[in-house]
Protein backbone atom coordinates (compact mmCIF):
# COMPACT_ATOMS: atom_id res chain seq x y z
CA UNK A 1 0.00 0.00 0.00
CA UNK A 2 1.06 3.41 -1.09
CA UNK A 3 1.26 6.15 1.72
CA UNK A 4 -0.25 9.09 0.36
CA UNK A 5 0.99 13.03 1.81
CA UNK A 6 -2.34 15.27 2.30
CA UNK A 7 -1.07 18.71 2.45
CA UNK A 8 -3.19 21.77 3.91
CA UNK A 9 -4.03 23.99 1.63
CA UNK A 10 -3.87 27.53 2.89
CA UNK A 11 -1.39 31.13 2.64
CA UNK A 12 1.95 30.44 3.06
CA UNK A 13 3.22 30.48 7.32
CA UNK A 14 5.83 33.18 7.15
CA UNK A 15 6.24 33.36 10.66
CA UNK A 16 4.69 31.40 13.77
CA UNK A 17 3.87 33.51 17.32
CA UNK A 18 3.07 32.84 20.78
CA UNK A 19 -0.36 34.50 22.07
CA UNK A 20 0.20 36.18 25.59
CA UNK A 21 -1.89 37.96 27.80
CA UNK A 22 -2.21 42.13 27.91
CA UNK A 23 0.23 41.24 31.25
CA UNK A 24 2.80 39.42 28.89
CA UNK A 25 1.54 35.88 30.65
CA UNK A 26 2.25 33.12 27.70
CA UNK A 27 0.47 30.33 28.10
CA UNK A 28 2.20 28.18 25.22
CA UNK A 29 5.79 28.67 26.39
CA UNK A 30 4.60 27.66 30.14
CA UNK A 31 2.99 24.35 28.34
CA UNK A 32 6.23 24.12 26.32
CA UNK A 33 8.44 24.76 29.47
CA UNK A 34 6.53 22.08 30.90
CA UNK A 35 7.71 18.87 28.51
CA UNK A 36 10.25 17.02 28.54
CA UNK A 37 12.95 17.96 26.70
CA UNK A 38 12.97 15.43 24.03
CA UNK A 39 9.06 16.24 23.57
CA UNK A 40 9.88 20.20 23.32
CA UNK A 41 12.48 19.50 20.90
CA UNK A 42 9.70 17.60 18.62
CA UNK A 43 7.57 20.57 19.12
CA UNK A 44 10.32 22.82 18.11
CA UNK A 45 11.14 20.30 15.28
CA UNK A 46 7.58 20.54 14.23
CA UNK A 47 6.83 24.20 14.22
CA UNK A 48 10.39 25.12 12.25
CA UNK A 49 8.94 22.37 9.39
CA UNK A 50 5.55 24.47 9.36
CA UNK A 51 7.16 27.90 8.77
CA UNK A 52 9.60 26.40 6.18
CA UNK A 53 7.43 24.98 3.71
CA UNK A 54 5.24 25.85 1.48
CA UNK A 55 2.55 23.18 1.77
CA UNK A 56 2.80 21.63 5.14
CA UNK A 57 1.17 17.78 5.20
CA UNK A 58 -1.88 17.90 7.06
CA UNK A 59 -0.42 15.31 9.50
CA UNK A 60 1.60 18.43 11.38
CA UNK A 61 -1.11 21.39 10.72
CA UNK A 62 -4.50 20.93 9.99
CA UNK A 63 -7.68 23.35 10.19
CA UNK A 64 -9.95 22.12 13.00
CA UNK A 65 -13.81 21.48 11.77
CA UNK A 66 -16.84 23.20 13.44
CA UNK A 67 -14.69 26.09 15.22
CA UNK A 68 -14.00 30.04 13.79
CA UNK A 69 -10.88 29.20 11.47
CA UNK A 70 -8.80 27.77 14.37
CA UNK A 71 -5.48 25.90 13.32
CA UNK A 72 -4.48 22.37 14.82
CA UNK A 73 -0.18 21.66 15.31
CA UNK A 74 -0.20 18.28 15.47
CA UNK A 75 2.61 16.79 17.35
CA UNK A 76 3.18 13.12 18.48
CA UNK A 77 6.41 11.53 20.20
CA UNK A 78 6.80 8.25 22.08
CA UNK A 79 3.09 7.40 22.26
CA UNK A 80 1.86 11.01 23.26
CA UNK A 81 -0.01 13.45 21.39
CA UNK A 82 0.69 17.17 21.91
CA UNK A 83 -1.78 19.83 20.10
CA UNK A 84 -0.94 23.49 19.94
CA UNK A 85 -4.21 25.72 19.02
CA UNK A 86 -4.10 28.89 17.14
CA UNK A 87 -5.58 31.26 14.09
CA UNK A 88 -4.11 32.89 11.06
CA UNK A 89 -3.43 36.90 11.30
CA UNK A 90 -2.24 37.56 7.81
CA UNK A 91 1.06 35.18 6.93
CA UNK A 92 1.58 34.84 10.85
CA UNK A 93 0.40 31.30 12.72
CA UNK A 94 -0.47 32.40 16.46
CA UNK A 95 -0.31 30.24 18.91
CA UNK A 96 -2.95 30.40 21.91
CA UNK A 97 -3.22 26.89 23.69
CA UNK A 98 -1.09 23.96 23.94
CA UNK A 99 -1.95 20.78 25.79
CA UNK A 100 -1.88 16.90 25.76
CA UNK A 101 -4.30 15.00 23.93
CA UNK A 102 -5.84 12.02 25.98
CA UNK A 103 -9.47 11.28 23.56
CA UNK A 104 -9.77 11.10 19.82
CA UNK A 105 -11.97 14.22 19.70
CA UNK A 106 -10.63 17.46 20.92
CA UNK A 107 -12.14 18.53 24.31
CA UNK A 108 -14.53 21.54 24.37
CA UNK A 109 -12.57 23.17 27.17
CA UNK A 110 -9.52 23.52 25.01
CA UNK A 111 -11.17 25.11 21.95
CA UNK A 112 -13.59 27.51 24.46
CA UNK A 113 -9.42 28.38 26.16
CA UNK A 114 -8.22 29.24 22.29
CA UNK A 115 -11.08 31.15 21.29
CA UNK A 116 -11.31 33.05 24.18
CA UNK A 117 -7.63 33.72 23.39
CA UNK A 118 -8.09 34.37 19.99
CA UNK A 119 -11.01 37.09 20.84
CA UNK A 120 -8.25 38.70 23.08
CA UNK A 121 -5.77 38.84 20.64
CA UNK A 122 -7.89 40.88 18.17
CA UNK A 123 -9.54 42.95 20.27
CA UNK A 124 -5.97 44.31 21.78
CA UNK A 125 -4.91 44.38 18.13
CA UNK A 126 -7.43 46.79 16.90
CA UNK A 127 -7.33 48.97 19.90
CA UNK A 128 -3.45 49.09 20.00
CA UNK A 129 -2.68 52.50 18.10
Amino acid sequence: MQLVNVYVNFPYVHEINFYRTASGHCPVEEFLDALASKQAQKVAWTLQLIEELDRVPSKYLDKMTSTDNLWEVRVEFAGNIFRLLGWLDGGTLVLGHGFQKKTQKTPAKEIETTEQRKNDYFYRRTKSP
